[in-house]
């Protein structure tokens, strides 16, 4: 498995990256020849030539090719679902819903290859008309994350496309293989060569690529889902360059549990939100904080309703599967690294990886052949604390409690990521009041 520029793979590499299934690892799912910089530069050359032509065509009917798209995805709806499940272990009913995202992203966008409406203003001036034209931005550059493999790529590259513009698309490479299958469907589709290039690279070869892509003004806009770390990074050269790129980035999201909550629904809602994907989303719950008068029932019901959900097998009926490889595992157990004295460990039968040595009941399949993890509830945590401030990307869930709904709102705040955030509660006034604080969305 290769990069393909305009339409044409690049030589196998000696020495292939080994992608494998973090459910079962001695099962290798793609051999993948690593890019260098020079080929993303050489991807956006063909890109920046492609991209006059597919402009010229009439924008209903790109908006035909978007439809074509989300027609191909949902006849293989099945078969790509099983591809993300197997290339990162994403339970098999979220990945359904991810490949339902694509067909829903497109089902949107063909009608609006009819819809690309300009704008007419009044002038202050006789004699002179004002009017806006919509023109696709030219070459987009979109590096995208292995945690929502192919939906997230097709809310970048589904709208790009359809407005006129061709993209360079460095999916994650742990995530080969599903990456391939949704490039072979966008090319089935309709998309011409060099408007769709598909590149799979390292990190750093990467940043040294778009580097040089943007210095040789190949690039008009960047796209790029991932660590806020990285995320800084591309955002200081794109500024270098006068460009503003498009950054979806880390999170450590809120969750408010008002003192009339309905605590059923709450449990329900941080048990998917904390430990869906293994934690493994930028919108994964990062800290419920609930009020002091329900803090104990919520904190027995959640450990309880954890410590009883299925995980394992991500082909079976589980609550999360493995972490999505190796690197992931490595970085998540440093982040286990955090948990002090104070902290109250609830959610299973031991912290960190589950195995024959430390074995969670009711673990669907074999927990030896994976990367799987024990769930871990955190009680106690403080403001000041690494695991309140900064992300976890993994199945740990802080709890700590509030007084008066402005405290809530500002420990909710306190980390500044700002991206998502939820309350729990019956009282319309607490959600107004919640919303006007929040500083997420």
């Amino acid at each position: 498995m290769s990069s393909v520029i305009a339409g044409k793979p690049l030589p196998a590499a000696e020495r292939p990256y080994s992608s494998t299934n973090p459910a079962r690892t001695a099962d290798v799912v793609a051999r993948v020849s690593l890019a260098e910089p020079a080929d993303l530069v050489a991807a956006c050359r063909a890109a920046r030539a492609a991209q006059t032509g597919w402009a010229r065509v009439p924008a209903p009917i790109r908006g035909q090719v978007v439809a074509n798209i989300g027609e191909l995805v949902a006849a293989n709806k099945e078969a790509l679902a099983r591809s993300v499940t197997r290339d990162i272990g994403k339970p098999l009913a979220e990945a359904r819903g991810e490949v339902q995202e694509i067909i829903d992203t497109c089902e949107f966008f063909r009608g609006e290859g009819r819809r690309l409406y300009g704008q007419t203003v009044p002038s202050e001036m006789p004699d002179k008309q004002l009017y806006t034209f919509r023109n696709p931005v030219g070459v987009a550059a979109v590096i995208t994350a292995g945690n929502f493999p192919v939906a997230v790529p097709a809310w970048y590259i589904v709208p790009a496309l359809l407005a006129g513009n061709a993209v360079v698309w460095k999916p994650a490479e742990y995530a080969a293989a599903c990456a391939w299958d949704l490039y072979q469907l966008f090319v089935r589709a309709g998309i011409p060569h060099g408007v769709l290039n598909l590149v799979y690279a390292g990190g750093e070869d990467t940043f040294t690529g778009l580097e040089g892509a943007l210095t040789e003004g190949l690039v008009d806009k960047v796209g790029f889902t991932g660590s806020s770390a990285v995320g800084a990074r591309i955002g200081e050269l794109c500024g270098r360059h006068l460009q503003t790129p498009c950054l979806e980035l880390g999170g450590k999201n809120p969750m408010v549990v008002t003192e009339d909550a309905d605590l059923d629904l709450a449990v329900e809602g941080a048990l998917f939100s904390g430990f869906g994907t293994a934690g493994q989303r930028c919108t994964s719950l990062g800290t419920a904080i609930v009020h002091e008068s329900v803090h104990d029932r919520f904190v027995d019901r959640l450990a309880e309703a954890t410590a009883a959900a299925p995980i394992g097998d991500p082909t079976a009926d589980v609550l999360y599967g493995p972490m999505i490889s190796e690197r992931f595992a490595e970085r998540y157990e440093g982040y286990l690294g955090w948990i002090r004295d104070h902290h109250r460990v609830l959610g299973s039968t031991a912290t960190g990886r589950v195995s024959a040595a430390a074995p969670r009941g009711g673990f669907v399949g074999d927990p030896d052949a994976g990367l799987f993890y024990h769930p871990v509830i955190l009680d106690n945590v403080r403001p000041t604390d690494r695991v309140f401030t900064e992300e976890t990307f993994g199945p740990v869930v802080g709890v700590t409690s509030y007084r008066t709904l402005d405290e809530a709102v500002e420990l909710a705040n306190l980390p500044g990521y700002g991206l998502s955030s939820a309350i729990y509660t019956r009282d319309p006034a607490k959600v107004y009041a919640f919303r006007a604080g929040i500083g997420a969305g």
